[in-house]
């Protein structure tokens, strides 16, 4: 262990395997959105359909809470190491589907093993990561956007080889990073955090009135930048087919909005450690509905420089909020993240539900200037930080 690590607690390998099953996890969750266009064609259903499809697989989100709260009593270990093999099984099978419940059904499968993935694996991320949680949270995120930059490839080229319905061949991966998180982290037991008289569920209660401010907070932000990041990260490859571009070039854009993302994520929530979490959010909040309104303007060669800088600046606040959430002077700190990722959902279902429908209502030209407009409103909140932590 080196000076630095000792001095600061980081604990670089595990710190890292942790972000590396995040990536592999999450690569799955990404599939969806690169082949849009071919599950509406088989599938026929409309924007409102598919957008409909986002909304259930985070619909067991509404259960981090709960899970939070398990992840103070059981092992729960144990249901975070079998996620990103339910993860793996569910989303490959998804070119099999036969039917919109079928498909249905795969989401809701993976939505559920990905909640038992995401609410303990950032707790760890903090006890882990000593007193750089910001660093930590930018490696453990940098692993969830290197998965989107990288999912749409897969999926791709997975199509490519064997087809559509050839897509099963990908689930070992998946059984790779559970084998992962089994053998380094089976012995890991996140009670030992809690203190002894910290298991009344009226504790519970008091915790949530205790940040409920702090959530409000940063699910304000997370609602008025939530259009413009449904516009860029889930319809975006249906928006570029519309307007003339190739299935592999939409599918590519994701790669491309993801990757200059990963960027922004790995560095905004070290960043935040060292300027404040309030003034990175506050440069993110009036940066990215600016370059927002230059991509709706841009034509041609002006939209993949475009999608670079606007990657970079939509996914930095992530990591910032979960440095921001997981510094919170608590003993339910699971139960504290698990209330963030369930406001998370809620918020990020409106407007995923919302875009859809303003695409197949107003269209995209529409709903992207709203979403712009909309993403303006994030800049009050972000000055408000400071007063809730």
């Amino acid at each position: 262990m080196t000076h630095k690590q000792k001095s600061t607690g980081f604990k670089t390998l595990d710190v890292f395997l942790i972000s590396l099953t995040h990536h592999i996890h999450d690569i799955y969750t990404s599939f969806p959105a690169p082949i849009q266009v071919l599950l509406m064609e088989k599938l026929s259903i409309n924007y409102t359909l598919f957008g409909l499809l986002s909304v259930i697989q985070r619909m067991p989100t509404l259960l981090n809470p709960f899970v939070g709260i398990l992840a103070d009593k059981v092992r729960i270990r144990y249901l975070m190491i079998v996620a990103p093999s339910l993860t793996a099984i569910s989303m490959s099978l998804i070119g099999l589907a036969p039917s919109y419940s079928f498909l249905v059904i795969m989401m809701l499968v993976s939505g559920i093993s990905s909640t038992m993935f995401h609410v303990p694996t950032p707790v760890m991320i903090r006890h882990i990561a000593g007193n750089r949680t910001g660093r930590g949270m930018s490696f453990y995120m940098v692993g969830g956007e290197l998965a989107r930059t990288l999912g749409p490839v897969v999926i791709l080229g997975a199509i490519d080889l064997w087809g559509l319905e050839g897509t099963f061949r990908l689930i070992p991966a998946g059984i790779l990073a559970s084998l992962i998180l089994f053998f380094r982290f089976r012995h890991v037991d996140l009670r030992k955090k809690i203190s002894k008289d910290s298991h009344q569920n009226n504790r519970y209660l008091k915790t949530l009135k205790q940040y409920l401010p702090v959530l409000l907070i940063i699910g304000s932000i997370t609602l008025t930048r939530g259009f413009m990041k449904s516009c860029l990260t889930y319809y975006l490859p249906g928006y570029l087919e519309s307007t003339g571009s190739s299935r592999w070039m939409a599918g590519i854009s994701l790669s491309v909005i993801f990757l200059s993302g990963t960027v922004g994520t790995f560095l905004s929530g070290t960043i935040s450690d060292f300027i404040g979490r309030r003034n990175t959010l506050l440069i993110v909040s009036v940066v990215s509905p600016l370059l927002m309104g230059l991509f709706i303007l841009a034509k041609g060669a002006y939209t993949l420089p475009l999608l670079i800088v606007m990657g970079f600046f939509l996914l930095a606040p992530t990591p910032v909020f979960l440095a921001i959430i997981n510094s919170l002077k608590t003993d339910h700190l699971p139960f504290v993240n698990g209330l963030y990722m369930t406001s998370n959902f809620l918020f990020n279902s409106i407007t995923t539900l919302a875009t859809g429908y303003g695409f197949d209502h107003f269209g995209h030209q529409t709903t992207f200037i709203f979403a712009a407009l909309a993403a303006f409103l994030a800049i009050p909140a972000a000055l408000n930080i400071n007063k809730i932590h």
